[in-house]
């Protein structure tokens, strides 16, 4: 199970900073919720969840999960959310202002200053 989870976080990673790296902003937008993801799972796998214990401390009970992982995922995702709205916003006023959806702002058929 240990492979599987971290297989799933290197795959979600590898495919957060291909798309990161891409020159269109909307695999930009993709790449870095899937980074977020991988974050996310990370966390969780970092934490050693159990099943069927309760997260806060009461009298009588030994067993109980650590709550710690639960609340900074939970703080992670509402931190890629705010995060994403802004990027969405940011990709949006930058194609509204140049007319394409290009990271550098250039359009397509511009070609680049090659100096000899």
């Amino acid at each position: 199970m240990e492979m599987l989870v971290a297989s799933a976080i290197g795959i979600l990673t590898a495919a957060g900073i291909y798309l990161c790296l891409r020159g269109r902003t909307f695999p930009v937008v993709l790449g870095l919720a899937m980074l977020s993801y991988a974050i996310n799972v990370f966390l969780f796998a970092m934490g050693r969840l159990v099943v069927d214990r309760p997260p806060i401390y009461e009298k009588g009970i030994t067993d109980y999960t650590d709550p710690l992982p639960q609340a900074l995922v939970l703080t992670a995702i509402v931190i890629a959310f705010g995060m994403t709205a802004l990027v969405v916003v940011l990709s949006l006023r930058s194609f509204l202002e140049t007319g394409t959806d290009q990271v550098d702002g250039k359009p397509d058929d511009e070609p680049e200053d090659i100096a000899p």
